[in-house]
């Protein structure tokens, strides 16, 4: 996921099984609230949910993530 300075448009790469899909979003209004990383972070994995969230508008940090049954490796 790449997005500009100003954070009103994104621009996504998938891997579908025989090549790359480039998706693109452009906002009228308003800016893409990124999660909260340091500055010398240079990636940062995104669950779905998480993606969906930020393309949806709803700001990451206002989140609360209930408890879940994962099962360890």
């Amino acid at each position: 996921m790449f997005v500009n300075r100003r954070r009103d448009r994104l621009r996504l790469l998938w891997w579908d099984q025989d090549g790359l899909c480039t998706w693109y979003k452009r906002l009228e209004r308003g800016t893409f609230e990124l999660p909260q990383v340091d500055s010398a972070t240079t990636s940062v994995v995104l669950t779905p949910t998480e993606l969906g969230l930020i393309l949806g508008g709803i700001g990451l940090a206002s989140v609360r993530r209930r408890k879940r049954y994962r099962r360890t490796a």
